[in-house]
């Protein structure tokens, strides 16, 4: 078989025009043309009035060797044709039912029901070690309810939020399924497979920029819960975990402790906690556990009508069904010396309350698998460095986020409403009083304000610097009546927990730093890759086999 790249065919092309341009490429008659499918299509819209589909195809065809061979002596820097590439999965272990059945086996425990911790659990219940998921937070649909009772009534349940439950974070966000981390083993293809087959739509194997949406990743994440489970793991909701039990000697890990004082043993942790579980950071900082500050973000949620996002990056193809709601990244270097980026764009979303803790405002943002509402939004963002711009101290960056959080709660009234301010204001220097054309989605509501006062003043400088640079790439981005909500702060976990190239923490033994919270992942595709690779060494370690881990 066959990989082509970068075939490219006007939006609007026939049904035919594809296996046309295979054959094209190939210099092969039609007849020769065995099959094909589609790997990979995005589109390339630098040119407005004649945007391009881009397509990726796997394709069999007659004398398969003597075809690439003639492609080569005649392209010979040319690698857009090239065997296509093993990406089968093969579990590192075949014996994992037989050492669970071993008395005295100790089961390996993940901790958080996210992304990396589901993934985590689900290799390792398919080897047959029989894994123990623990989940702080409620089953998604109990969890669904009360993160809704915030949104509708103001009443947060610390336990059980956007942040906290199964699912994680990335439940109640625009399901992005793409990432830039390398991908060597074709790690992502497997998570999307394995996400197909619990449901998420098809085109996720396909597309350059898959989404599933918050509705499908529910019942999604309940069908892996049922294959872990049928395949000897359980779940333990309502689980936290608030204590390492660790040998005097080594300090290597002999079990967990729970919030109600049960001890689970345990030669095995995967820590899987997500990037706003700041209780257990600051129970691993107690227990010695080696940890880093690292660098962050925090800025606000920008709203725009999606039409005018469409228009701007699709000109006259706005609203052709292939291309789908418009979405953007911007990067701007200001002179204060601070990068501002975009983050998590959510076209037709909503921006969410996000918090996980009580007197606190945090913003994030969601759409559902349409992208049908009318607002885009985009988190614009700004860096931060530990040791500049707080304390070089693991748990510094949790303190940072903490109080830009209460001066936004404060800012929005003090019951969960959101700080707001029209782009046109934020930039003249001067409060919102009133809001204008574009409604704000947030839900409990926004109070007009000034944003000024729940952000540090080099980030506003930097925010100020950027939109109307911004405008220049998309027309319209500094709309007067453009809203911007604060605050954006749970960009990416505020700390690192190192591990070894066996993908254990570096001074103790037995515990799997692994996804976002720890440091090694930014959403739910590399999060979930991540999972894989951890279960990976756990499953090895616990073979008895030697462990490195491969690369990320």
């Amino acid at each position: 078989m066959l990989r082509l790249t970068e075939l490219r065919l006007p939006l609007d092309h026939s049904p035919q025009a594809l296996a046309q341009a295979i054959c094209e490429r190939l210099n092969i008659s039609a007849d020769a043309l065995e099959h094909y499918s589609v790997f990979k299509r995005g589109h390339d819209a630098r040119k407005r009035v004649a945007i391009k589909l881009v397509y990726a195809v796997d394709c069999t065809v007659k004398d398969e060797a003597a075809v690439l061979a003639r492609y080569r002596a005649a392209h010979p820097k040319d690698n857009h044709v090239q065997p296509s590439p093993n990406m089968e999965w093969v579990p590192p272990i075949t014996n994992g039912a037989e050492l669970a059945a071993k008395p005295g086996y100790k089961r390996p425990i993940v901790i958080g029901a996210g992304p990396c911790g589901f993934m985590a659990a689900l290799v390792l219940a398919r080897m047959g070690l029989r894994p123990l998921l623990l989940e702080r937070g409620k089953v998604v649909r109990e969890r669904t309810v009360d993160t809704f009772a915030l949104w509708r009534r103001s009443e947060l349940t610390p336990e059980s939020n956007v942040q906290f439950g199964e699912g994680g974070a990335g439940t109640f966000s625009d399901g992005k399924l793409y990432s830039q981390v390398k991908d060597p083993r074709f790690l992502g293809r497997k998570v999307l497979e394995e996400f197909v087959k619990a449901g998420a739509p098809e085109d996720i194997l396909y597309l350059a920029h898959p989404h599933i949406g918050t509705f499908r990743l529910v019942s999604m994440v309940e069908h892996i819960r049922r294959e872990v489970e049928e395949a000897g793991g359980e779940y333990r909701f309502q689980t936290r975990v608030d204590g390492l039990v660790l040998n005097p000697q080594t300090r290597a890990v002999e079990g967990v402790r729970t919030a109600d004082g049960e001890v689970i043993d345990s030669d095995h942790v995967i820590l899987a906690v997500g990037h706003s579980a700041r209780d257990t950071f600051a129970m691993l900082q107690a227990e010695d556990v080696a940890m880093q500050a690292k660098p962050f973000s925090i800025g606000v949620r920008i709203e725009h009508p999606q039409s005018v996002i469409d228009v701007a990056q699709f000109g006259p193809s706005a609203g052709n069904e292939l291309l789908g709601a418009a979405e953007y990244r911007l990067v701007h270097h200001a002179s204060n010396g601070r990068g501002v980026y975009s983050f998590c764009m959510c076209p037709g979303g909503t921006v969410v309350a996000a918090t996980s803790e009580e007197g606190q405002v945090v913003t994030n943002g969601m759409s559902q698998y349409s992208r049908a509402e009318r607002n885009a939004n985009s988190g614009i963002v700004v860096e931060l460095r530990p040791g500049v711009d707080y304390p070089d101290d693991p748990l510094a960056g949790m303190a940072f986020q903490r109080k830009w959080e209460r001066k936004a709660f404060e800012a929005g009234g003090g019951d969960y409403r959101a700080p707001a301010q029209r782009v046109g204001d934020f930039l003249a220097g001067r409060p919102s009083t009133t809001l204008g054309d574009v409604v704000p989605s947030y839900k409990p509501g926004v109070t007009p304000t000034d944003l000024s006062t729940c952000l540090p003043d080099f980030v506003v400088e930097a925010l100020r610097e950027a939109l109307p640079k911004f405008d220049r790439k998309i027309r319209g981005f500094a709309m007067e009546d453009a809203v911007m909500t604060g605050v954006e702060t749970r960009t990416s976990s505020p700390l690192r927990i190192p591990r070894n190239e066996a993908g254990q923490s570096i001074n103790t033994p037995g515990l799997y730093p692994a996804g976002e919270g720890a440091g090694y992942a930014g959403g739910i595709l590399s999060a979930s890759m991540d999972g894989i690779r951890i279960a990976e060494a756990v499953a090895l370690d616990m073979a008895g086999k030697p462990v490195t881990l491969p690369p990320r």
